[in-house]
């Protein structure tokens, strides 16, 4: 097990937060005249229902599971619609989990938001579609014009079996399947159906235009799927992640090559830079990567709550926290939550 880990009474691997007097990405920075990482406006809300999944997935930065009891209560999430209210700036907001879907507030929250006229994200991973009591959740999201950004590590069954388990693929296709039906992914629906590939070893991903044209011709051929845009996401050495790169003994070799392929043309745009992200507790994190480590917002020993704050624009022009897991966002074309951010850099020596 790696030192930046425990593990609590259920299994689950608990990330130690990262020692902010060792980082090495901020000295990168310092190095390529960028300065100190700091957020502008916050556009983006992004929110943490919970770490409750009906799946365990080997890339899991959250370590979420069909055995975690960590659930947003009503108090939190009648808050973050308060803040949502209160905060027009906020366009965005990115409801994310474990699978979000099993938040019992999840239906009320999304309507809400909805009502305020704001743009509203399901990070679903398509199986928790056809979970007990999930009968109707595609058709309720149809009807809120929510956006899906679904997960589908590949577009063969073999790789989304390594990553997701047995029977993921099929389920996850047949998800895909009703949400077209539904006309998500579909041009001229206003339904918009993204999807989501992580690598499924310690390698960087590969080029977001050349792999969404490959999964476009995949996916039509064999299912007739189509979709709305192909997102590249780096694995961060996190969590269930970090633990298998700890266990194959790729830790260090792995940090290396996201710290040859940092991309200083990536750095405007990381996502850290216009949202906040909120814990399933109310906690406030620069990103959900942070959050995952226990790294509070801007680094400091105790982080605001949504209970604490009211103006989001107080918190624009802050430093954001961050540490040697930064280099994930900014190797090769960059990671965010949206996908690539920039053309790939050339290794460095």
């Amino acid at each position: 097990m790696g030192a930046n880990t425990t593990t609590r009474a259920d299994g689950a691997l608990m990330p130690q937060p990262a020692k902010p007097r060792h980082d090495a990405f901020a000295a990168t920075l310092a190095g390529h005249g960028l300065g100190e990482l700091r957020r502008g406006a916050v556009t983006t809300l992004q929110v943490n229902v919970g770490k409750l999944c009906n799946m365990a997935c080997h890339h899991c930065h959250v370590e979420a599971g069909p055995l975690r009891t960590e659930i947003m209560g009503l108090d939190v999430a009648q808050r973050v619609l308060e803040l949502v209210r209160a905060n027009p700036r906020i366009e965005l907001v990115d409801l994310t989990g474990g699978a979000p879907e099993l938040n019992p507030h999840f239906r009320w929250l999304v309507s809400e938001i909805r009502a305020l006229g704001r743009r509203v994200i399901d990070r679903c991973n398509l199986t928790v579609l056809f979970e007990p009591g999930q009968e109707d959740t595609a058709a309720f999201l149809a009807e809120q014009g929510v956006e899906v950004v679904a997960s589908l590590p590949c577009y063969s069954a073999e790789n989304v079996t390594k990553q997701r388990g047995k029977g993921a693929f099929d389920k996850s296709i047949e998800g895909l399947l009703q949400l077209n039906a539904l006309g998500y992914g579909r041009p001229g629906s206003g339904l918009v159906l993204d999807l989501v590939y992580n690598p499924v070893g310690a390698t960087l991903p590969p080029a977001q235009a050349n792999l969404e044209r490959r999964y476009r011709e995949e996916l039509a051929a064999h299912f007739g799927i189509v979709f709305s845009r192909l997102l590249t996401i780096t694995n961060l050495p996190i969590s269930r992640f970090a633990h298998m790169l700890d266990r194959t003994g790729q830790a260090a070799a792995y940090q290396s090559l996201l710290v040859a392929h940092f991309n200083p043309a990536t750095v405007a745009g990381l996502m850290c830079r216009s949202l906040v992200s909120v814990g399933w507790d109310g906690r406030l994190y620069d990103c959900d990567f942070n959050q995952m480590l226990e790294l509070p917002l801007g680094g400091r020993d105790a982080g605001p709550t949504v209970f604490d704050v009211e103006p989001l624009a107080a918190l624009e022009g802050r430093a954001i926290a961050t540490a040697g897991h930064c280099f994930g966002c900014t190797a090769g074309a960059g990671s965010s939550c949206g996908g690539a951010i920039a053309g790939p850099a050339p290794v460095t020596t």
